[in-house]
């Protein structure tokens, strides 16, 4: 599995971050949540979050960044351990968003609205990295992005 932070930056504003919710009858419905999906067989992690992120959004990057922090879950249902590897996107500040059938609304929020948001923990440190070393520019800002 793959996550995807969508950030934009309108003109004089701050970055905003994109949140999506999850649709009825969908797991987790209702609760709001990044871009996400599972890695099909052959794919990259790379490859699976640009995938993902067309396919939930239409969104293409300006920029593309992988983030050093790995999101690890247990989900007691199939008893089974998740490492989901962290992305970042930034997309244009008036690009549109198409929603997929997985999600019914999103919202663009501010860094304070979004890390009180964000549904998990991982999710949590991984956002606190993004905005460091990515929007902040940290020392490894360069090292992460990842080339077209």
């Amino acid at each position: 599995m793959v996550q995807c932070h969508v950030v934009r930056r309108p003109q004089g504003a701050s970055a905003q971050f994109l949140q999506l919710r999850r649709a009825p009858g969908e797991f987790l419905a209702g609760a709001w949540a990044l871009v996400s999906g599972s890695i099909q067989s052959g794919e990259t992690a790379v490859a699976a979050a640009r995938r993902e992120l067309r396919e939930e959004t239409a969104l293409e990057p300006l920029e593309f960044y992988q983030l050093d922090h790995v999101n690890v879950f247990y989900l007691a249902g199939t008893d089974t351990i998740w490492h989901c590897p962290q992305f970042c996107a930034i997309v244009a500040a008036d690009a549109p968003v198409r929603l997929n059938a997985e999600h019914d609304q999103y919202r663009w929020v501010d860094r304070d609205e979004a890390n009180q948001a964000l549904l998990w923990p991982g999710e949590r440190t991984a956002f606190a990295e993004l905005c460091r070393e990515i929007l902040d520019g940290g020392p490894a800002r360069e090292y992460l992005r990842i080339a077209d």
